[in-house]
């Protein structure tokens, strides 16, 4: 957990406030009916993948991002390129960072998703 001392009181308590085990346990779904829900939120569904570009946070790697452009689930996008589906749910919601080597591997997913398919796959086989 990041260190909250330097929040004001009033944040502080806000943060003490949520919930952590029902949005450690939000589903893809759960997530989508809440955006669907929120005027304010933007809809990108019909934006075509090349309009959309991935923002990776400082040092990190947005793989929510990576996987909400190419339009996979958790399950299909730790399938495809070899991870396993608690260690992409760990890195979504901040339980974990992915080590150096699988940090690569995302950039090059979202550089070249159907390169690093290819290549799990023959690895794979």
């Amino acid at each position: 957990m990041a260190d909250t001392t330097k929040l004001s009181p009033a944040a502080q308590a806000a943060l003490a406030a949520v919930d952590w085990k029902a949005i450690d346990a939000m589903t893809d779904d759960d997530i989508a009916r809440q955006i669907a829900a929120n005027p304010d939120a933007v809809d990108l569904g019909n934006a075509p993948p090349e309009a959309l570009r991935v923002v990776h946070p400082p040092g990190g790697v947005a793989v929510r991002a990576i996987r909400g452009k190419l339009d996979l689930t958790q399950a299909e996008f730790a399938a495809r390129f070899g991870f396993s589906i608690g260690a992409v749910r760990d890195w979504e919601q901040g339980r974990k960072q992915p080590d150096a080597q699988a940090r690569v591997l995302l950039l090059l997913i979202d550089q070249a998703p159907d390169m690093v398919a290819d290549a799990v796959r023959a690895v794979a086989a």
